[in-house]
């Protein structure tokens, strides 16, 4: 049986290696560490097919290190202890010269005790651990495994790369070139691939076994939509639209139309759709699109997404379902999204401003001597809980970030600023 063409033209060295120019590029930091052969722990995030387990399996083929794989699919404690113990045995033979590297791909799917198992050896040196995943490594990998790895982030191949690679198909691929290829328009093709390397070959593929015997393969936009009409699931078992569903589902959500949310989550969880995935994107939207024009979204959202993690498929649809009707039918309100985007953007823009001298501590004498602190209002000694006074730099004057929605929450809230700040001004 023939090996997928993704396999066949999986890269064997850097120099092969299509995409991620930002960090294996000529003098970027993983190229230097793979010609080095000193690599450190690290983990690659990015979507489906951008290179992730290539890179990992180029690192095997390029250095001298015992190279061990696991799949976090697959493998219990068990598993990680049993590679764990080899690699202290490679480390204390003198015919190994090099730390031993475990390899886990998709490693989001390790849960805490299995990530814990894994720890002591980063930590001590014995292993030098790759991790990849699809998933926010902030969200699924624990925090003092995070701390001794670097995160790499891995992009979406461009047009531009995906047509290296399709070249790079055509003119090396014995099989293909045994059909011979006439190539027409491939903006379909591109498109269908949407950033995916995999995906891209696995459509070459498709169209290939499509192909009668002594037929050339013909690429075109015509062809590519066909076949994949016809075969939707022949290259992504997960659903042909991973990130447009998602986008559809939350922009059904933000035009609150709980119907076609229902329908998009549908769609996911029918496609595979990991559960925590959906749950991490609702508590986005709750803070992101709801935000302070109904607060109690985002506890919502949060417990949706800790109830998942307890009952799993197929109840977590109903969580789920609850959680997304809420949040449709919600009022909506971004402001606390973009005031914090205007205070970064002037915050970079300014820099470190000092602190003014009455809002800082003064735990010494010293401190205080110099005005730590000195002529700060306490709040509470006034009226209604309030004293106008400075909070922001000196040199800022007070911009204003936050300007409220139309919503009831909002208008309440701003109401109480405007007569705290400026009561002159009420009626």
């Amino acid at each position: 049986m023939n090996l997928p063409l993704a396999e066949r033209l999986r890269p064997r060295t850097i120099d092969d290696y299509v995409g991620q120019s930002h960090i294996v590029g000529p003098g970027a930091i993983l190229r230097r560490m793979i010609e080095s052969g000193n690599i450190a722990s690290f983990i690659l995030w990015g979507p489906p097919g951008v290179g992730k387990t290539t890179l990992a399996k180029i690192i095997a083929n390029t250095t001298n290190a015992p190279f061990y794989t696991l799949s976090a699919v697959h493998s219990g404690v068990k598993d990680v202890r049993d590679v764990i113990d080899r690699c202290k045995a490679d480390a204390a033979s003198m015919f190994v010269t090099h730390r031993p590297i475990l390899f886990i791909d998709e490693i989001h799917r390790f849960n805490k005790s299995q990530q814990d198992s894994l720890l002591g050896a980063v930590e001590n040196g014995t292993v030098t651990l790759i991790g990849a995943t699809t998933e926010n490594p902030s969200f699924e990998v624990i925090r003092p495994l995070l701390s001794r790895a670097q995160v790499y982030t891995l992009n979406p191949l461009s047009e531009v790369e995906l047509n290296t690679l399709f070249q790079r198909a055509v003119a090396t691929d014995e099989i293909l070139s045994a059909h011979g290829v006439n190539v027409g328009s491939t903006s379909a093709l591109f498109r269908f691939a949407g950033g995916d390397a995999r995906k891209l070959l696995n459509i070459l593929d498709l169209l290939e076994q499509a192909t009668p015997e002594g037929e050339p393969i013909e690429i075109n936009d015509e062809v590519v939509t066909r076949s994949l009409q016809k075969n939707p699931a022949a290259y992504d078992k997960n659903g042909e639209m991973h990130y447009d569903i998602i986008s559809a589902f939350i922009k059904s959500l933000r035009g609150s139309d709980p119907d076609a949310a229902i329908y998009w989550l549908a769609r996911m969880i029918e496609g595979g759709e990991e559960p925590e995935f959906i749950g991490r994107r609702m508590i986005i939207f709750a803070a992101e699109d709801i935000g302070l024009a109904n607060p109690n979204a985002l506890l919502l959202a949060n417990t949706a997404f800790d109830v998942i993690h307890k009952i799993g498929w197929p109840e977590a649809r109903i969580p789920l379902a609850q959680c997304a009707i809420y949040l449709a039918n919600s009022a909506k309100s971004n402001s606390a999204y973009k005031a914090i985007d205007a205070a970064l953007d002037l915050v970079r823009s300014t820099g470190n401003q000092p602190v003014p001298l009455h809002l800082r501590n003064a735990p010494t004498k010293l401190m205080a001597d110099m005005g730590y602190g000195h002529n700060y209002l306490y709040p509470h000694l006034y009226p209604g809980n309030f004293v106008n006074q400075q909070y922001m730099p000196d040199t800022l004057g007070h911009p204003t970030f936050w300007y409220p929605c139309d919503n009831p929450a909002e208008a309440r809230a701003a109401d109480l600023q405007r007569h705290r700040w400026n009561p002159e001004a009420q009626d």
